[in-house]
């Protein structure tokens, strides 16, 4: 049976995948590889070149959304919880803004918040339900890979610097796209960010299932998450203040 055009509301049971089962692995190889490619090109660009690199990227990300919500509409099939106020689908217009005027608390909120989250996506998709052969499965899978790329890139590229004292300003703008996307939630019943309840598969349902409540899990996985992005920024700034402070041996 065809199930492209279906959707994880419309398909029936048991055609999907697992998480790191073959095609899990697939597409997380596919992310390495292509992000890996890219950071070479990126690196070997001259400014005025990356500049147009980065509005590419920004333009087959937004192309990508398009594409799913153009399928969308045209099988029928939209509902108010495709609105894009996940946190990744937000990342979407912070990383297209970021292409246009990037400024520090931007680059940094990507570092910190659109990286991990992009990756937890890819590590923990939501989206099991769905083969390979599914227009959602591939959309979903895609737009997680370019949302991880574009801030990894740019960051090996020299082009994002994470300062960590620019970290409060960058979780400070993850809490006011959070507050109004909490409203969203009251308003149009849905679960954007996953404010609402967390689904098996993601990190937060642990905490649903032991605490009864996956908002528990925000204040113990995001401090870990931050020391995971930030401790190589101090190794690094520690390794050059080292190399800095060695005086240079001079030959005879």
């Amino acid at each position: 049976m065809n199930y492209f055009l279906e959707t994880v509301e419309t398909i029936e049971r048991g055609v999907g995948f697992k998480h790191f089962d073959v095609t899990h692995i697939f597409w997380l190889v596919a992310f390495v590889v292509f992000t890996a490619v890219c950071t070479v090109i990126y690196r070997k660009l001259p400014e005025n070149k990356r500049k147009v690199f980065r509005w590419i990227f920004a333009g087959l990300i937004i192309a990508d959304e398009i594409f799913k919500m153009s399928m969308l509409f045209a099988l029928d099939l939209y509902t108010p919880k495709y609105l894009p106020f996940h946190l990744c689908s937000i990342n979407i217009f912070m990383i297209t803004w970021h292409a246009i005027k990037p400024f520090k608390a931007l680059d940094n909120y990507l570092y910190a918040i659109a990286i991990p989250a992009a990756l937890l996506g890819l590590l923990f998709p939501t989206w099991v339900k769905l083969p390979i052969g599914n227009f959602m499965h591939i959309h979903s899978f895609t737009i997680h890979i370019l949302l991880a790329a574009y801030p990894i890139v740019v960051t090996l590229g020299g082009d994002i610097k994470p300062e960590i004292k620019r970290l409060p300003q960058a979780l400070l703008i993850l809490l006011c796209l959070a507050l109004p996307v909490l409203g969203i939630n009251f308003w149009l019943d849905t679960n954007f960010m996953f404010l609402m309840s967390a689904s098996p598969g993601n990190p937060l349902y642990f905490f649903e299932e032991q605490f009864g409540n996956h908002l528990i899990g925000i204040p113990v996985l995001l401090p870990i998450i931050m020391v995971i992005m930030y401790l190589p920024v101090l190794i690094v700034k520690f390794i050059k203040m080292g190399k800095e402070k060695t005086p240079s041996v001079r030959k005879n």
